[in-house]
């Protein structure tokens, strides 16, 4: 079938006629006024030439005269990618050859270098295109209606962009239109002067909420009214920006994104969510909290793959509202102050009562604190003591982890992994561990308060350089070693691909360089690695064999990570003498002091690290049982390959344990969980209705050329920009400034031979700006769209001090 009139094409037809002929299609079914026109399927496209003869006929039954010829791919207008303005449209066309010609050009435009680079970056392989044509409507207004708001991501608000003519000129972005924003509430009020009138609006509202209702999710409508009217639809499609809803509770609720303290912005899986709330809740058990098993974390919330945790009875109790600013310090300036502007909001309104259970809290207490404040001065008073029992801890943890043996069903390997893998790791105390990370966090904060006026915020960073005792900085430190092994298999290492190395480490292939021992003591490790669902390096080193061959570049000894680490160490020590010195002038008590405190930072807030790193044997252990009943499960029938275990939920991989065919749900999952993994951009704060709260924030004034964030770790630094969203195989010049979304241990080894570090979220005390410090590198976190506004290759100075990014201006040659 070459040719089909658009009212007998639906949905179902996405592969013959495309998105946006199915979308028109639909809109016809369901009774919308939608110019009248025809499509030419992607069976003429396939066949290489347009069939004249029937495509003139077509036109001539139209009725001839002028008409719009429209891509319709078949990769066009999808719930995950819009393709909008990739391929081309042309207007006013009329006549049989140039219908023709028209129909070939739009063709072509399936492979103009921004459609080919849009599939992509949407994940998408080959793409077939169909042709519509319609007859043209001549508007005296026309615009674009967003059923929910495209900007905020609010979806009780729709937005309308009106001019006069046609609506081209609004999606190219040649006029500036008349901006609406309809409250789903409220009636439509129009602007003064504005080219719509109130009875325009209320007839677009009610055709957005048509449209949205009859696809099932928030719409892009392209819209024409004419000379008599007529409000005529010409496209409809999915707002693939939106990030996903929360749960509908009924009520309005605020989350707060938990990953990017963390340093993880990609979505965890589903099976990660679920051993994460599984694991956490036995803590809380230990501690005294009543769980409930159906849902153990009810506010740890999922949403779009991302964990956000629910603060909205913490904003509402009148006891704790006032102080949760000081709390969010953590997230950044960005997310304390949109969180801060709710607590005016009407819908946070402050009630009586507490968040918690007093009791448990009570509880709680009286199970820790004494042996807290046991183990905390026990390790101030002898740090090596309490290093020693941390990690006496990690040992202990490790050892009691013994997953069931070879001959164990699905079934057996599941309620392992549900009720006895965290035993070990979740106890109150973590084995010892606990006592003497807390001792180092407290006294790396203290120093600043008792130097206040006396010391910078960047002297007091640099006493945290080449911080000992870090589980990851001795990890990468470790990956150094082997690269300095590898440096007599120098051309191997670098003109290899980092994948074709791994499958060679496997054959057995390799020099022997270390790989084996730094695995069986690191193979457990991975970016993002508190999510069960991701490979870790002993399955996959070939991120290990790019870091390797990053260290390979640097030429220059002085730049060689292990250096630069003692270095930042002599830094560090240096200045608690001076600062010593200059206390001791006004403020002995106070100097003595801090120097102990600073001391004693030095001794043990590297361990900061060591209870995820003993956490981690604890989920690698949980992956591998997963992946054997997943293995057990797809030779059964019930899930299509073994991984496809990572895309259920715990009760639901017992479910498929017992019967229950599950390959539908995880390919579906799987395929939202890809979808989700090219998001560049997450929320900080959301709330129920999906608005953006820091999209609410006013635009800050701006500055020609800065990029404004938040100081991460202190120091300047210039240099070429290296832009990576992902760590794995990623490649980083000596000298280069990394800038990232985020950053967890996994993108550590990339900072040893990194100048400096900028990502898009963080907190100061997150894993990136920790270890950026250690190794004496500047970095500036919470740097909104940096990966978008800065470009690989671009020369940009960075002032870990003052958290700000300046692009330098070029010098052209010759110029």
């Amino acid at each position: 079938m070459r040719l089909i009139r658009l009212p007998d094409i639906d949905a179902s037809m996405l592969g013959l006629v495309g998105g946006k002929a199915a979308g028109l299609g639909e809109m016809i079914k369901a009774g919308e006024h939608v110019p009248d026109g025809f499509c030419l399927t992607v069976e003429s496209y396939r066949s290489g030439s347009p069939p004249e003869q029937e495509l003139i006929e077509a036109y001539e039954q139209l009725g001839g005269g002028r008409v719009a010829v429209r891509s319709s791919a078949t990769a066009e207008d999808l719930p995950e990618a819009s393709f909008a303005g990739q391929q081309d449209t042309f207007l006013n066309v009329e006549g049989p050859r140039e219908l023709i010609d028209a129909v070939r050009r739009c063709w072509n435009s399936l492979f103009t270098e921004r459609a080919v680079a849009y599939r992509a970056a949407a994940g998408i392989g080959e793409a077939a295109m169909a042709v519509v044509v319609q007859r043209m409507i001549d508007p005296v207004t026309a615009g674009v209606l967003f059923t929910a708001n495209p900007i905020t991501g609010c979806r009780t608000e729709m937005v309308v962009d009106a001019a006069p003519g046609l609506g081209t000129a609004i999606v190219e972005g040649t006029v500036v239109p008349d901006h609406y924003v309809l409250d789903q509430r409220i009636p439509a009020v129009p602007n003064d002067g504005g080219c719509l009138n109130a009875e325009q609006l209320g007839r677009l509202h009610a055709a957005g909420q048509r449209l949205q209702k009859h696809f099932g999710s928030p719409q892009d409508i392209e819209w024409a009214i004419d000379a008599e009217g007529t409000l005529w639809l010409l496209q409809s499609r999915p707002i693939t920006t939106l990030f996903p809803l929360p749960p509908d509770t009924g009520d309005t609720r605020l989350y707060l994104e938990f990953g990017h303290v963390q340093g993880m912005l990609r979505p965890c899986t589903p099976m990660g969510v679920s051993l994460l709330k599984t694991g956490g809740s036995l803590w809380f058990q230990a501690a005294g909290a009543k769980v409930d098993r159906r849902d153990p974390l009810p506010r740890l919330v999922p949403i779009g793959g991302r964990l956000y945790f629910d603060v909205t009875d913490f904003l509402r109790s009148k006891a704790i509202r006032g102080h949760i600013g000081t709390s969010l310090e953590i997230y950044g300036p960005r997310v304390q102050g949109a969180v801060l502007r709710m607590l005016d909001d009407p819908r946070f309104a402050p009630r009586p009562g507490l968040p918690l259970h007093l009791g448990s809290v009570l509880k709680g207490m009286v199970r820790m604190v004494p042996a807290g404040l046991a183990g905390v001065a026990s390790s101030l008073s002898d740090p090596a003591l309490g290093r020693a029992r941390a990690h006496r801890g990690v040992a202990e943890i490790k050892r009691m982890i013994v997953p069931p043996g070879e001959s164990a069903t699905p079934a057996e390997r599941l309620r392992w992994v549900v009720e006895d893998s965290h035993k070990a790791v979740m106890s109150i105390d973590m084995h010892g561990i606990l006592w003497p990370l807390a001792a180092g966090m407290i006294v790396g904060t203290l120093p600043a308060a008792l130097l206040e006026g006396i010391a910078t915020d960047e002297e007091l960073d640099t006493v945290l350089g080449g911080m000992p005792y870090n589980v990851t900085t001795q990890m990468d430190l470790k990956l150094w070693d082997l690269a300095v092994k590898a440096r007599e298999h120098r051309e191997l290492f670098l003109g290899t691909s980092p994948e074709d190395l791994a499958a060679r480490y496997f054959a057995g292939e390799l020099p022997d360089i270390g790989m084996t021992g730094f695995l069986a003591a690191y193979g457990m490790r991975a970016a993002a690695e508190i999510d069960v669902g991701v490979p870790r390096w002993d399955e996959d080193p070939a991120p290990l064999f790019a870091t390797i061959a990053n260290y390979l570049r640097v030429e220059d000894p002085e730049q060689a990570p292990d250096l630069r680490f003692k270095a930042a160490a002599a830094r560090a020590e240096r200045m608690i003498e001076t600062l010593s010195r200059r206390a001791r002038r006004s403020r002995p008590v106070r100097a003595r002091l801090a120097v102990f405190f600073m001391r004693r930072s030095r001794q043990l807030t590297g361990l900061r690290e060591i209870a995820k790193f003993a956490w981690l044997p604890a989920i690698q252990a949980c992956r591998q049982q997963l992946l054997l009943a997943g293995a057990d499960l797809a030779a059964r029938g019930r899930l299509e390959r073994p991984g496809d275990i990572m895309f259920l939920t715990l009760e639901e991989a017992r479910a498929a344990a017992h019967d229950t065919d599950h390959r539908e749900l995880a390919a579906l999952r799987r395929a939202e969980y890809g979808r989700e993994l090219r998001r560049r951009t997450v929320p900080g704060a959301l709330l129920s209705d999906g608005t953006d709260v820091e999209a609410l924030a006013p635009a800050e004034p701006a500055q020609d050329g800065v990029l404004t964030g938040m100081s991460g770790a202190a120091g300047q630094a210039t240099g070429r920009a290296r832009v990576i969203h992902d760590p794995a195989g990623a490649r980083i010049e000596p000298g280069e400034i990394l800038v990232a979304p985020t950053t967890d241990p996994g993108w550590t080894p990339l900072f040893m031979t990194a100048a400096g570090l900028v990502t898009e979220t963080g907190s100061p005390v997150a894993h990136g700006p920790t270890v950026a410090r250690e190794y004496g590198i500047p970095a500036v976190i919470c740097v909104r769209d940096a990966t978008n506004e800065i470009r690989t290759g671009q020369l940009i100075t960075i002032d870990g001090a003052a958290g700000t990014v300046r692009v330098e201006p070029e010098t052209v040659s010759g110029v």
